[in-house]
């Protein structure tokens, strides 16, 4: 199917058809996204538009979990409000969602990193409880770093690691190695990278699109010691998140070594033009993977 572009006026238009309170508000693009697009509406909404995702699941699976995580998740996350359906006009999903306020960190940074280690950890000792058996679950994503390695395979073939490329391979293998989660699938929000979380003084303020959320490894979430913290900071993660064993370190390390990748594979897209390349998330996959070659 052809894409369909997405315009201001195709937003109002669908408002209006749908829930035509709303259709008053100020719509603004957000710059971004891939699989959905996002709008401002208002100063405390925003209209995410299935664009490149080719099935709803993804949103569909936030309207049902994202109301039921939110109220016990210590910071902002994007909660739905009001629903689009598929229609002649535009026959994708959408949804109305509450706007997180804050700047993405792949646009912006964290100066204060001790206090951001401890609202990551304080927010992923809330979010991994123990999920119920209708969670959403995965093959790959979610489960030991040795389901992924096809994958990681690809994004280490995938960018230049002159000089490093032994180091890097010993902490995927590692992790690999490593025991599996011996525990209930928690919640996992699955895709924890600088454009998912926002940060605002500083430090972490929020964190958006769980279209990826399911119930897993904290591992995976746990990654984020390295790709989001600032360096030095990933051992303060862990005292305060107090719940990561040695072989979940280990998992982490290596699944922060992939996602480092993959950020340095997609911002080589973007240095090379290619459709959904982002340029600036190669210096961030680099720092990341530097994070993650000096361990905790």
């Amino acid at each position: 199917m052809t894409e369909i572009e997405i315009t201001a006026d195709l937003v109002r238009d669908l408002l209006g058809e749908q829930h035509p309170d709303l259709a008053g508000l100020a719509i603004r693009e957000v710059a971004g996204g891939w699989g959905n697009q996002m709008w401002r509406l208002g100063d405390e909404l925003a209209v995410r538009m299935q664009r490149m995702d080719p099935t709803p699941e993804l949103q569909l699976k936030e309207r049902r979990w994202l109301p039921v995580l939110a109220p016990r998740l210590p910071l902002p996350v994007p909660t739905p409000v009001r629903f689009g359906e598929p229609s002649e006009r535009f026959p994708k999903h959408w949804t109305v969602m509450t706007w997180v306020p804050g700047e993405p960190l792949d646009h912006g940074s964290i100066s204060r990193g001790i206090h951001a280690a401890d609202t990551l950890a304080g927010f992923l000792r809330a979010l991994h409880v123990e999920a119920p058996p209708e969670a959403p679950v995965s093959t790959g994503r979610g489960g030991h770093p040795g389901n992924c390695t096809d994958d990681f395979e690809v994004f280490f073939r995938g960018v230049a690691l002159d000089g490093i490329a032994a180091d890097v391979r010993a902490i995927w293998d590692d992790a690999v190695a490593a025991p599996a989660w011996e525990g209930p699938p928690v919640w996992v929000h699955g895709d924890l990278h600088p454009a998912n979380v926002v940060v605002s003084d500083g430090t972490l303020s929020g964190i958006v699109d769980f279209g990826d959320m399911l119930a897993g490894d904290p591992a995976w979430d746990l990654a984020a010691a390295w790709v989001l913290l600032p360096a030095g900071t990933a051992s303060r993660f862990f005292d305060t998140y107090a719940r990561a064993d040695e072989a979940a370190i280990r998992r982490a390390r290596g699944l922060a070594a992939m996602k480092s990748l993959f950020l340095m594979l997609m911002g080589q897209n973007g240095d090379q033009g290619l459709p959904g390349g982002k340029p600036h998330w190669g210096p961030a996959g680099r720092a990341a993977l530097d994070r993650v070659l000096k361990g905790v």
